[in-house]
């Protein structure tokens, strides 16, 4: 999604430079012009509008990391208790 708003962004960006609404640039730097600017544009547009995916990502992840906790934990606590029962026989 977030390349698809990038490559919106500098199709507008390319168009609006060809039309002469934005400046062209320096000399040659045209195509890097165009794809700074849409860079420039696009980047706070994801953030705003793929907050929602964001989130659910994020969620997901915390999931996932508080379950691989959990399994170490678990695994932690049955090597000490075969550790303390070796060391007491």
């Amino acid at each position: 999604m977030r390349l698809g708003i990038f490559v919106g962004c500098l199709v507008l960006v390319a168009v609006l430079v060809n039309v002469g609404w934005v400046p062209a640039g320096l000399g040659d730097a045209n195509p890097a012009w165009v794809v700074l600017l849409a860079l420039v544009i696009s980047a706070p547009l994801s953030f705003v509008l793929l907050r929602k995916q964001r989130d659910e990502m994020s969620e997901q992840i915390a999931g996932r990391v508080a379950g691989a906790k959990d399994k170490l934990a678990a695994n932690r606590s049955q090597e000490d208790a075969a550790d303390d029962a070796a060391r007491v026989s």
